[in-house]
């Protein structure tokens, strides 16, 4: 070992007095276009391998196909100076029973998401919705799939990281929970933002809040816990709840009309069971959505959980 490391000295000396003999035989008038081309080869080193472009404009591209059908259709929202190391992104997933709204629904989310959520790139989907003659579960559930990866395959074109969260509203919540406790791969969500979405289907249908549900989850469903029980099983996020599950907060109205304070109320237990970093922001006084200082408070609460968990 001895006489390793005095033949290394010896050639770091050699190398030394190289360098010295060179710099003895130029001027530095003419060494100042080296170093300079040496500066920027270094810049332009590390712009490659961060892919960071601070010069890189804002973009919103409308009614972008991630697949075949006429539903198949998200709104993109890309913010300025964003690059595949850093920036962050959202889907939003609207609500409607499965079987009526639109991503228009959520505008004012995305306006104010794009404000307190700057590093953030945004995106809003439509699904197929569930009728009586097509459509039934799964096809939801695989629409929200279908859009989740095609996100994951523009990364690199939409210079986004694979740092994707989930945010939906009622029925969206529902898909936007199944997604990220059931189909975690290629890539799993980062987080999951939940206002007062359906956990639990065996429980929604045989408790409702408003009995006008069951024909819809009928429909949806394909029949009743009873007639078809593996699909209100596989339809159901609480049932794929574990111990690596992502971050999640829940938003519920006390009063909700629609969605009962038991469906929160049970997912909030099941993460708590399973050692899942979440949340539970209950409302006593609100119902099946809020407007006002309430809403203010749930997305400061959002900002401050994806500041904490999404990294």
């Amino acid at each position: 070992m001895l006489l390793k490391r005095r033949g290394k000295r010896r050639h770091d000396n050699s190398d030394s007095r190289i360098f010295c003999i060179l710099l003895q035989t130029l001027d530095m008038k003419s060494l100042l276009p080296t170093l300079f081309l040496i500066l920027i080869m270094s810049c332009q080193k590390e712009t490659d391998e961060g892919n960071i472009n601070n010069t890189v404009p804002e973009q919103t591209y409308l009614n972008v196909a991630y697949g075949a059908d006429a539903r198949q259709k998200m709104d993109v929202y890309l913010p300025a100076g964003r690059s595949t190391p850093t920036t962050k992104a959202i889907i939003l997933i609207h609500g409607g029973a499965w079987s009526t709204g639109d991503k228009t629904d959520f505008t004012a989310y995305v306006d104010t998401l794009r404000k307190r959520q700057p590093d953030y790139a945004i995106f809003n989907i439509n699904y197929r919705l569930a009728s009586a003659a097509a459509n039934i579960f799964p096809t939801q559930e695989n629409d929200v799939k279908a859009a989740f990866d095609f996100v994951v395959s523009k990364t690199n074109e939409y210079k986004i990281a694979q740092k994707i969260v989930l945010l939906g509203a009622s029925a969206g919540a529902h898909l936007a929970l199944l997604q990220g406790y059931k189909n975690t791969l290629p890539v799993k969500a980062k987080a999951i933002i939940d206002f007062f979405g359906p956990a639990d289907m065996v429980d929604f249908y045989t408790h409702p809040s408003d009995a006008s549900f069951l024909p819809i989850l009928q429909t949806l469903l394909g029949g009743t816990p009873t007639s078809n029980p593996t699909m209100y099983q596989q339809s159901g996020p609480i049932n794929f709840v574990n111990a690596q599950s992502p971050p999640t907060i829940i938003f519920q109205g006390g009063v909700d009309p629609l969605v009962p304070v038991s469906q929160s109320a049970a997912l909030n237990a099941k993460l708590q069971t399973m050692g899942v970093v979440h949340q539970y922001v209950l409302y006593p006084t609100e119902g099946h959505g809020w407007i006002g200082p309430n809403l203010t408070h749930s997305f400061n609460a959002i900002q401050a959980f994806l500041a904490a968990n999404v990294n």
